[in-house]
């Protein structure tokens, strides 16, 4: 018998926090994409001698908004630690963090599976700082005992612009058994990171990386297996694909016989799996000891209270707000809560147009609009296309004085050019021809001029008459009303079909 197996998953998510500064100094932080190479670098972030860390009060404000909406347990106090470990682009060789003080634990969020509803628990929400960034030139660099790079190896260029910005990193209890779970919950803590104003989500640019630790256990165990971690996976697909892999992986060594080894692991695209890149560190082997340069972080609860109440509506309170108030299902309020502005922007369109029912303008909006700002690459801007008149084009489709192929044609004016609907109609004369007579005509044209088709029809070919329909529509530029086609034509072809049975 074939041993089954679940996995058992738990994520570390590392958010850089949106502050002007760095965390322990008064750098700006700058965007590492658009920015040249260490340019917001100074004594305290490049790790001199003799510097002293300030800690960033806005930072430690985002960090309590993400620990309020997680509904953690605030410390009183929490301590900054050092964590020591050698790399190229950690110049001080520790980083400034927190452990076993840490700023809130023991929170939760709610995540959206197919199975429906899960609360995943919160273990730890604490403060920290990034470190720079390596550049290898011709693979990865092997480093002699004298410090040149190899001939062999090449060598590392380090950017510590990023050295020093706030970090949040948010560690979730092993509450996850699926890939599916997993990234999930990486959606509900994104969406929550950027409807709280602290990180845009943009994980292209590394500003969210998530490192899932998986194990597995034979199913109906307690007992938690041998993990490894996968490091610094910086997209939704990357994750669920790693997760999945090493699910699977695992599996096939333990039904070898074999043991899992604990390490970490890398992730490479381009071939879908892992790789072993290192042992797999424990908390003894960083050291950590509290920061001398720094004091508890003692925080007002008078101070905690203005930003519990300052809190936006989260997501997922909004997501079950949706169902109930505009009557939408569980797909179409996940898909428009998911960021705060599309949401913003369905109310305002909702309320702008209250005869016009929530679930056509939901349509149009997570359909069509989402649409046309795929196919030109560009996130979503209200500006674009203003909520108003989106309701508008969709009381026109509404009230019949446009069909929906018209509808679809003038969405795209007005995201091009942002005029109204309803001049685009009037300067184009595609308002709905819906007159009964006139559509009658063009239905007797298209049957005289197509007598193979109608032969075909009338001796049993019924799926002719979608071909018909379509010559019509076409004779009418696209703008006859299609229910008053479709009813003139059958009303004909009946009459046929009756006058050759005489």
């Amino acid at each position: 018998m074939t041993l089954e197996f679940e996995a058992v998953i738990g994520l570390e998510i590392h958010a850089e926090l949106e502050t002007r500064s760095k965390m322990f100094c008064a750098c700006l932080v700058v965007d590492p994409t658009q920015s040249e190479p260490n340019i917001a670098v100074c004594p305290v972030c490049s790790g001199m001698p003799g510097v002293l860390p300030v800690i960033n009060q806005r930072a430690v404000e985002y960090g309590l908004r993400v620990a309020i909406a997680l509904d953690c347990e605030i410390a009183s106090a929490s301590i900054f630690a050092r964590k020591n470990y050698f790399y190229p682009d950690l110049p001080k060789g520790y980083q400034i963090s927190q452990y076993e003080e840490p700023l809130a634990r023991n929170g939760r969020i709610t995540i959206l599976t197919s199975q429906g509803e899960k609360m995943i628990r919160i273990r730890r929400v604490h403060l920290e700082e990034d470190t720079g960034k390596l550049t290898h030139v011709n693979g990865e660099p092997i480093l002699p005992v004298d410090g040149s790079a190899s001939e062999t190896g090449g060598y590392s260029l380090v950017d510590l612009n990023r050295a020093g910005v706030p970090l949040l990193e948010i560690v979730s209890e092993p509450d996850m058994h699926t890939a599916e779970e997993v990234r999930a919950y990486a959606m509900a803590l994104r969406s929550l990171l950027r409807y709280l104003g602290v990180n845009s989500g943009d994980m292209q640019k590394g500003v969210m990386r998530i490192e899932p630790n998986v194990s597995i256990r034979p199913v109906g165990s307690q007992a938690l297996g041998t993990r490894t971690e996968i490091k610094n996976l910086n997209s939704l697909r990357a994750l669920e694909r790693g997760v999945a892999f090493e699910i699977q992986r695992q599996s096939g060594v333990l039904r070898s016989g074999r043991s899992v080894t604990q390490e970490t692991r890398g992730w490479n695209e381009a071939l879908g799996e892992t790789f072993a890149q290192r042992s797999k560190e424990d908390a003894d082997d960083y050291r950590y000891f509290p920061e001398p340069d720094l004091p508890p972080l003692v925080v007002d609860t008078g101070w905690i209270q203005q930003i519990r109440e300052a809190l936006p509506e989260l997501p997922n309170m909004r997501f079950h707000r949706f169902q109930i108030q505009y009557s939408l299902s569980s797909y179409d309020a996940g898909v428009l809560t998911e960021e705060m502005a599309v949401a913003d922007y369905f109310e305002q369109a909702v309320r702008t147009s209250p005869h016009i029912p929530p679930k056509n303008i939901a349509n149009w909006l997570t359909g069509d609009l989402f649409g046309l700002f795929n196919q030109t690459g560009t996130p979503f801007d209200p500006a674009r296309l203003v909520p108003e008149s989106l309701a508008s084009l969709v009381g026109l489709v509404l009230a019949g004085e446009i069909n929906q192929a018209t509808a679809k044609t003038v969405l795209s004016e007005m995201f091009e050019t942002g005029k109204s609907p309803q001049d685009i109609v009037q300067e184009r004369g595609l308002r709905q021809v819906s007159d009964a007579g006139l559509i009658a005509g063009w239905v007797r044209q298209v049957l005289a001029d197509h007598p193979d088709q109608v032969k075909g029809y009338l001796a049993g070919k019924e799926t002719l008459s979608r071909w018909l329909f379509g010559q019509v529509m076409r004779l009418g530029k696209g703008q006859a009303n299609p229910q008053v086609v479709q009813q003139e034509l059958d009303r004909q072809l009946a009459e046929m079909k009756n006058s050759a049975n005489l």
